[in-house]
């Protein structure tokens, strides 16, 4: 069983900046890409961000890219999301998940199959 648990949330005026965390149980976390989803109250989880497994690929929503980057440090078994420029829009639940096929970054929800409880971020304006 995989267990992801984020961390770093907060409250942060608009144009601040957050660092979120994800750390996952387990030997195999360097083995499946890992993405990045949010749910603000009231509508649909949508993706945020995604990284292959060593790293070297990543995909943005549109609505992200340029302020958000997505990392991840195997050996720590963690994946980041450096936010940016931050938005009042951008305030959401934020929930890290492993990808259900290992070597697939995509930004469907239902390619994903392991999530994390979820970390507020409130971005004030």
């Amino acid at each position: 069983q995989v267990q992801l648990v984020e961390s770093g949330g907060g409250l942060v005026q608009a144009g601040g900046s957050l660092r979120l965390s994800c750390v996952a149980s387990g030997r195999t976390f360097s083995s499946y890409a890992m993405g990045w989803f949010r749910q603000a109250r009231g509508k649909e989880r949508e993706f945020v961000a995604a990284i292959s497994r060593n790293g070297a690929y990543t995909i943005y929503a549109d609505s992200v890219k340029g302020r958000f980057t997505i990392s991840r440090d195997n050996a720590k078994n963690t994946v980041y999301l450096q936010m940016n420029s931050l938005k009042p829009e951008d305030t959401a639940v934020y929930y890290c998940a492993r990808a259900a096929v290992a070597y697939a970054i995509d930004a469907s929800a239902a390619s994903y199959d392991y999530w994390g409880q979820g970390t507020q971020v409130t971005v004030s304006s």
